[in-house]
């Protein structure tokens, strides 16, 4: 079997750069023969491959894709999958699953987020505390040209990061406020954890509904928790570094992809 690995573009990786590549390396170490390449460089390939997988999300590298799919390859994630994946499309996805998620209005803040394509940068997530913050937040998207945002009403309760594999029984939860790892030091907002109960399968239930909506079977998100035990999904990511359960993470996408 021909497998091609695609590394995800460094803007794309905001402070995690090398966690990324790690779970490409350590996926592939599982597999049979394979090589890697760069987004810039995948577009340049004419070889032909059985499966690609893939971490890319440069409009360049889902148009390459798209052609390798129409030809046969199998990618994961697939390019409409990471392109369903930008958050004013998944936003309308998840409503239209009844995905439980914020509002856009509350009483608690606000969060304003990048719409057009993955978070590239600390500015790209920004919590307001108030509607005038939001509208400043809003003004400063623009300048920086970014025309699609999404708004969500901050929810107060615990944040969980948790990260899933389809098909497979790989379903991970975490708190950041435990362990202290970030990106940008937005769990702050929600504090430390209370470990409030609640059904862990139901998240998994929910997270893989999205996922096999959104096409992308290796995935990752955030989601809080609140006192009376609801959830609500924030956030939801393809092919994230799942630097806190690597080895677990490795092994199950090995297992997804020799299927």
């Amino acid at each position: 079997m021909r497998i091609l690995g695609i590394f995800r573009d460094e803007r794309f990786s905001p402070n995690s750069v090398q966690k990324d590549r790690d779970i490409m390396l350590d996926v592939l170490s599982r597999l049979s023969e394979s090589r890697t390449t760069s987004e810039e460089e995948a577009i340049t390939i004419v070889e032909q491959f059985d499966l690609i997988l893939n971490m890319g999300r440069l409009p360049s590298t889902m148009s390459w894709l798209k052609q390798q799919e129409d030809n046969g390859a199998r990618v994961v994630n697939s390019a409409r999958g990471v392109e369903a994946c930008r958050r004013s499309k998944m936003a309308e996805i998840m409503k239209a699953c009844a995905i439980p998620t914020p509002s856009e209005k509350g009483n608690d803040g606000y969060w304003i987020k990048r719409g057009d394509a993955a978070t590239q940068q600390a500015e790209d997530v920004k919590y307001c505390a108030n509607k005038i913050e939001l509208e400043k937040a809003k003004k400063d998207f623009v300048a920086r040209g970014i025309n699609n945002f999404v708004v969500q009403a901050h929810v107060q309760g615990d944040l969980i990061k948790f990260y899933g594999v389809e098909d497979t029984g790989f379903f991970r939860t975490f708190y950041p406020g435990d362990d202290g790892i970030t990106k940008f030091g937005n769990e702050i907002v929600n504090g430390r954890p209370h470990h409030y109960v609640y059904d862990v399968e139901k998240l998994r239930v929910t997270a893989e509904l999205l996922s096999r909506k959104l096409n992308t079977p290796v995935f990752g998100g955030d989601a809080i928790v609140t006192p009376a035990g609801d959830f609500f999904l924030i956030d939801f990511n393809d092919w994230p570094s799942f630097s806190r359960c690597r080895n677990e993470a490795a092994n199950a996408i090995a297992k997804l992809v020799k299927y």
